[in-house]
């Protein structure tokens, strides 16, 4: 497995993330065969949510009880997770006292003592960027955060929180792959007649932005389409068969070539894996080994739809 450097936050982890999101209703053995064959493959970074699951912290809470790690165990994985989302509405909260409160109860659920990375999952748009700090500031001097980022945050909404806020934000997580990849497209589509894109939540310049400050862009739902999942999807015929002949020629899956699209990236993409399956892990590792050329690269993005000027 590849292991690319988090700038900001100053370690290496591996490009491919495991996303905890659906393990809920999954047996204790299930989601110690994902763990397993995660760590088999190199993946060393967990991702979880306050609301993953079937309740509040359910998801932190299974892995936990699924896989209860020791003490050099824990030493050897990077686990992050999210606040900030509440499903009652929804709604959002970055206020001081739900951002702590939150984070002691992913704590108690993931039954470990730090978090290697805590993210504010979806922008609030009361946010008061003070309180955010204050919460981190006690957080990290605490010894129960070690470091921090933000996910589907736009360019404006970072610089906002970094009035207060003074640790490094070391990741955004944001929505990407062949078929949705508007963060990418958009800026390619800049000053062509007839073309006007509508900006997107995470806006048109997210990704220089966050090379440049140094920011990990991790993406999620990583094979997803407004179909569903593209691969093998008769709606994307003419992206299968690219994927498939790519495929063959590199001895992957589909799935690999979907995953080496986004690692080919030069930003160090991560990749968040969603599936509870391990063995679609090990075709994603073993696609983000590939290295696509420019021209298969553009290639795929014109078969999933993307009219280049």
């Amino acid at each position: 497995m590849r292991t690319i450097e988090l700038p900001a936050a100053g370690f290496t982890a591996s490009q491919l993330v495991l996303g905890m999101m659906r393990i809920n209703d999954k047996s204790d053995q299930q989601i110690r065969e994902l763990y397993r064959a995660s760590r088999e493959a190199g993946v060393d970074l967990l991702d979880h949510a306050d609301i993953y699951g079937d309740g509040p912290h359910h998801s932190e809470r299974r892995f936990a009880e699924a896989v209860p790690l020791s003490s050099s165990e824990r030493e050897q994985v990077r686990i992050q997770s999210k606040v900030g989302i509440i499903r009652d509405g929804p709604r959002y909260d970055f206020s001081y006292e739900h951002i702590m409160a939150e984070v002691e109860e992913s704590l108690r659920a993931l039954q470990t003592e730090y978090l290697d990375i805590l993210l504010l999952h979806r922008p609030d748009a009361l946010v008061e960027p003070e309180e955010v700090a204050r919460a981190f500031d006690a957080l990290e001097s605490s010894g129960k955060v070690r470091h921090f980022g933000v996910s589907n945050h736009t360019v404006g909404q970072i610089q906002l929180l970094r009035t207060a806020v003074t640790q490094p934000l070391v990741v955004n997580q944001l929505q990407l792959s062949i078929v949705h990849s508007p963060i990418l497209t958009q800026g390619m589509l800049a000053n062509t007649l007839g073309q006007t894109p509508a900006m997107t939540p995470a806006g048109a310049d997210i990704v220089e932005y966050c090379r440049r400050e140094g920011i990990t862009i991790q993406a999620w739902s990583p094979y997803q389409s407004p179909s569903g999942v593209f691969i093998d999807h008769p709606d994307y015929a003419e992206l299968n068969g690219v994927l498939g002949r790519l495929a063959q020629k590199y001895a992957v899956t589909p799935t690999g070539i979907a995953t080496a699209w986004l690692t080919r990236h030069p930003a160090d993409i991560q990749v968040v894996l969603g599936t509870t399956q391990g063995s679609r892990v090990a075709e994603a590792a073993a696609g983000a080994e590939v290295r696509l050329t420019r021209a298969e690269w553009y290639e795929l993005i014109r078969a999933a739809g993307h009219q280049l000027p």
